[in-house]
């Protein structure tokens, strides 16, 4: 079972997403759907799917669990509920009641958005996600360099939980790196609790002016922090159309993981996504 796991779908006439305002968007500020997708899957080689979410709106999360409920391919819905929320463990049984609840594998929130760096170790944020883990889910760190601290602190903190790291805290590619992110990266690896995405790193590079050999410095650090059990492969489609096509992105990502051995290149492909999330697939 090879698996994307880390898809999008969204349609800006019908809902707001504040983040996709900037011009340099305006290339992917249109409808993306399982229909858009599953012809780039099957060309590509690719079994399945996990759709993640996209605002902070429980909308949201219902309708990726309906898409998922009709879309055999989507096989898993990291979605989106109000960790700050009290209630919250009312919420995640109720999602899980409705069709395509029990593809609900996992939450995130957009944290890097948020003024407070340490804005995950707030009492309330630490309640929620208390909430998260006694419902079998995973949290996806959707984080740079600065709130990785805060990420690290988390984990320390939930050792029995599983986090997964999104697009491995979007290194500065663009800028040659930093020492601060391949640091903190290196450090949160060290919490075996975490695994990493190797996502959305050709839009973290210059859009016009990247390769494989260009992202591989990159996948070799998380690598080396997370191992050959904790790295998943995803596509960010359609946020990677910025950079280049469904075909391209996997392409250098197959070519960077293949560099790293045949064998991390096949757990990242699959093995691996389907233990972070405790997919109901065969591995």
């Amino acid at each position: 079972m090879i698996i994307d796991a880390h898809q999008h779908f969204w349609d800006p006439a019908r809902a707001d997403y504040p983040w996709m305002a900037a011009d340099e968007l305006a290339p992917i500020r249109r409808a993306f759907g399982p229909v858009d997708l599953a012809p780039l899957l099957r060309t590509n080689g690719i079994d399945a799917s996990i759709v993640v979410q996209c605002r902070s709106a429980l909308e949201e999360t219902e309708e990726f669990l309906q898409i998922a409920h009709e879309n055999p391919f989507v096989v898993g819905v990291v979605g989106w509920a109000d960790l700050t929320d009290a209630s919250l463990g009312d919420t995640l049984d109720r999602l899980r009641a409705s069709p395509g609840g029990d593809k609900l594998v996992g939450i995130r929130h957009q944290v890097h958005d948020e003024g407070d760096p340490e804005w995950l170790l707030r009492e309330d944020v630490q309640r929620g996600l208390t909430a998260v883990f006694a419902h079998d889910l995973a949290y996806d760190f959707l984080v740079r360099s600065r709130e990785l601290p805060a990420a690290i602190a988390t984990a320390q903190a939930f050792p029995q939980a599983r986090f997964v790291l999104d697009h491995a805290a979007k290194p500065p590619i663009a800028d040659d790196g930093s020492e601060m992110w391949a640091d903190r990266i290196k450090a949160l690896g060290a919490c075996g609790n975490v695994w990493c995405k190797i996502s959305g790193l050709a839009t973290e590079a210059v859009w016009n002016d990247w390769d494989a050999e260009r992202l591989f410095p990159f996948v070799a650090h998380a690598a080396s922090c997370f191992g050959e059990d904790r790295l998943i492969f995803g596509s960010d489609w359609p946020v990677c159309l910025l950079a280049g096509s469904y075909g391209e992105i996997k392409r250098a990502l197959e070519a960077c993981l293949t560099k790293l051995g045949p064998q991390l290149r096949a757990k990242a492909f699959g093995v691996n996504a389907t233990r972070a999330y405790r997919l109901a697939i065969a591995e």
